[in-house]
């Protein structure tokens, strides 16, 4: 990857406009018999339209490839998928596209918008900071965030797993999207 520096945003305003899925990310934390537990989704795709001098304009649209969960184990990743938890099957992928972006000072921002499981939809605010970097002596923007849902609004582990004791309800999700500016 060469050399990682950190240059301020504030030296050029561009608009980041092509998301690296391979170097984007999305993980989760989870509490099972109130013993922490970390999983990740191995495939995203993403849209992303940022340029940091203009917030408000900004927009991202991000699917999740539910059948790329990795949750531990073999036996995890397939009762995940199942019908009970994301029932990937009939609904492989989750999305998340922004309605708004608020810039918050520094760089700090958040992003407002609709996250969609299961054929659920909610409305979510999805704090997050944006850094610019060079590789390579190319400018590339890593958006980092975090939120928290709540799976049982998404019908995220049904029947049996619907019980909050043995599994929580309150699910952090983390975000890191990676993205260059291409001009058009």
């Amino acid at each position: 990857l060469g050399s990682l520096s950190i240059i301020s945003f504030t030296t050029q305003a561009l608009e980041f406009n092509q998301v690296l899925n391979d170097k984007s990310s999305v993980s989760f934390t989870y509490k099972q018999s109130g013993i922490a537990m970390e999983g990740k989704f191995r495939k995203l795709t993403a849209k992303i339209a940022f340029d940091p001098a203009k917030a408000a304009s900004a927009s991202t649209q991000i699917d999740i490839d539910l059948n790329s969960i990795d949750a531990g184990s073999s036996e995890a990743d397939e009762e995940a998928a199942g019908k009970l938890w994301f029932n990937s099957k009939l609904f492989p992928v989750a999305k998340f596209g922004s309605t708004g972006v608020k810039a918050l000072g520094g760089n700090r921002f958040e992003a407002i918008g609709k996250l969609t499981i299961k054929g659920k939809t909610t409305d979510v605010m999805a704090p997050f900071t944006f850094r610019q970097e060079s590789i390579a002596g190319k400018p590339v923007a890593v958006f980092e965030g975090m939120f928290v849902i709540k799976r049982l609004e998404y019908a995220i582990g049904e029947g049996i797993w619907a019980d909050v004791s043995a599994v929580a309800n309150e699910i952090p999700v983390k975000f890191r999207i990676t993205a260059v500016a291409v001009n058009p």
